[in-house]
């Protein structure tokens, strides 16, 4: 399922435990979440979900939550 994919994209770029990863983390949040880990996880959502995010959609990923609607344009589907 995507949700649970995309919690690992992110447990793993981040460093942090999946469970941690909610709708509510947001980008600086945490320690771990600054903009080198950012860029770490827009790559391997791209890698992962095989799209080009525009930069727009990598400056407006501020959450987890947000990141989920992001991908949605891109006919990821989170149900």
């Amino acid at each position: 399922m995507n949700v649970e994919k995309l919690q690992q994209i992110f447990a793993q770029s981040l460093e942090i435990d999946a469970i941690h990863v909610v709708d509510e983390l947001t980008y600086n949040s945490i320690p771990e979440w600054d903009s080198v880990a950012h860029m770490a996880l827009v790559a391997e959502i791209e890698d992962q979900f095989d799209v080009m995010l525009d930069t727009d959609d990598v400056l407006d990923m501020s959450s987890f939550a947000k990141a989920k609607e992001i991908l949605a344009k891109y006919e990821i589907e989170f149900s």
